[in-house]
């Protein structure tokens, strides 16, 4: 007999704590929401977040930002990325992405994806090569983090500066060190659906002075830099404060003040993530028609969502799949289907790029099967949520055959 349908809501978020909405009542009630809208003596919640984050992050510098898309174009340009200059990124990531490429006026390179859900290094060593260019935007999509060592070695050889996008591996780490430290600029989105929620907002950390000062320029300071929390000293903007354009992209304070007591209680929501992927992964791992990606012993990811391919079935098994999972009450997400379905969206999407011949990634996401895992879920939902994943993929296993 077929176990009740999950009636559980794959959007919903926890409430914010108790802390954080009086933090965000005292800001209103302020009536000073502008960043540098403070009183005498003052240091602004924007600041203060600046300041936090950098200390958690173990970064020397940290900007907040209208939203990771933000932090993300801002760090290419601060880097010196030109428009028609070429940037490799994965081919396997959300728009944003290649988004923040082309919002500057570069040119995507798409690098191929492995059956473990990361950068391919051998295509991206190819590519770096053929292209000339000068920065990777790194996507950790989707909480998966490739070999950082030889990444970062191939990097080096290749004259490569890397933008860790760390939208999925706020807190994740690689070797004991952590996602966004091996590059030369980290960004992070604070979006409701990632591991810190404003709504929307972003975070751009790095150890490089000069590149922060551009950044905080860029961002939209009106010469007001030394109200930051976590920025170069003000000597370093003197060079380029006459140069740099406004692209208005602040954080507010009411978002900041949101965020400074999620992050306090964020090690604690890492480790629900990803108590609810494991439940999810032993159970889904031991089906036979399910290939989940490796996790290498040096990964120490976030558990925020979870990705399985069922390499056997058709593109019309796919489809029937997700009509069987919703039929129980599941939302899976499908990277395979011809047109972008809200959030996901594969590269033959992107039209405002150059058509990529991508057959090695076509072939993983034609199979591959996305789900969040919201801290609103129980282990007991997870189980259940298990089950229901699995009577469909029988069921759909025995029709795609016949």
């Amino acid at each position: 007999m077929r176990p009740p349908r999950f009636t559980g809501s794959f959007t919903q978020q926890l409430p914010l704590p108790e802390d954080a909405i009086a933090a965000a009542e005292a800001v209103m009630r302020s009536g000073r929401l502008h960043r540098y809208n403070v009183a005498p003596g003052e240091v602004s919640e924007a600041a203060r977040l600046e300041e936090a984050f950098a200390r958690w992050q173990g970064a020397r510098y940290c900007l907040a930002l209208a939203s990771g898309g933000q932090a993300m174009q801002i760090a290419l340009r601060a880097a010196g990325v030109k428009p028609g200059d070429r940037v490799l990124t994965n081919a396997f990531t959300l728009a944003p992405v290649p988004g923040a490429i082309a919002s500057v006026g570069a040119v995507p390179v798409l690098v191929e994806t492995t059956d473990d859900l990361v950068i391919d290094l051998d295509d991206l060593a190819a590519k770096a090569r053929q292209s000339g260019a000068g920065v990777l935007l790194l996507s950790h999509m989707r909480g998966h983090i490739c070999d950082m060592e030889r990444l970062a070695a191939l990097a080096r050889d290749c004259g490569l500066r890397v933008i860790e996008d760390c939208a999925h591996t706020m807190g994740a780490r690689w070797n004991g060190r952590r996602s966004g430290a091996f590059g030369l600029a980290a960004c992070f989105s604070t979006q409701t659906y990632k591991h810190l929620n404003s709504g929307e907002g972003g975070l751009l950390t790095s150890d490089d002075a000069d590149l922060m000062a551009r950044a905080v320029l860029l961002s939209g300071s009106y010469m007001l830099y030394e109200r930051h929390g976590a920025a170069p000293s003000a000597e370093v903007f003197a060079e380029v404060r006459l140069d740099t354009p406004n692209m208005s992209a602040r954080m507010d304070n009411l978002r900041a003040a949101l965020l400074r007591p999620q992050l306090a209680r964020i090690e604690d929501s890492l480790t629900g993530w990803n108590a609810r992927h494991d439940h999810l992964a032993s159970r889904l791992g031991a089906h036979p028609a399910v290939r989940m990606p490796a996790r290498p012993p040096q990964e120490s990811y976030v558990g925020s969502s979870i990705q399985f391919r069922a390499p056997a079935l058709s593109a019309g098994g796919c489809t029937a799949l997700l009509a069987a999972a919703a039929e129980r009450g599941v939302e899976l997400k499908w990277f395979g289907a011809a047109e972008p379905v809200g959030f996901t969206s594969a590269h033959q999407s992107w039209r405002y790029i150059a058509r990529h011949d991508l057959p090695q990634t076509e072939r993983v996401l034609a199979t591959l099967f996305d789900m969040r895992i919201p801290l609103t879920f129980t282990l007991d939902d997870c189980d259940l949520i298990a089950t229901h994943i699995l009577g469909a993929l029988d069921e759909t296993l025995a029709e795609d055959v016949r």
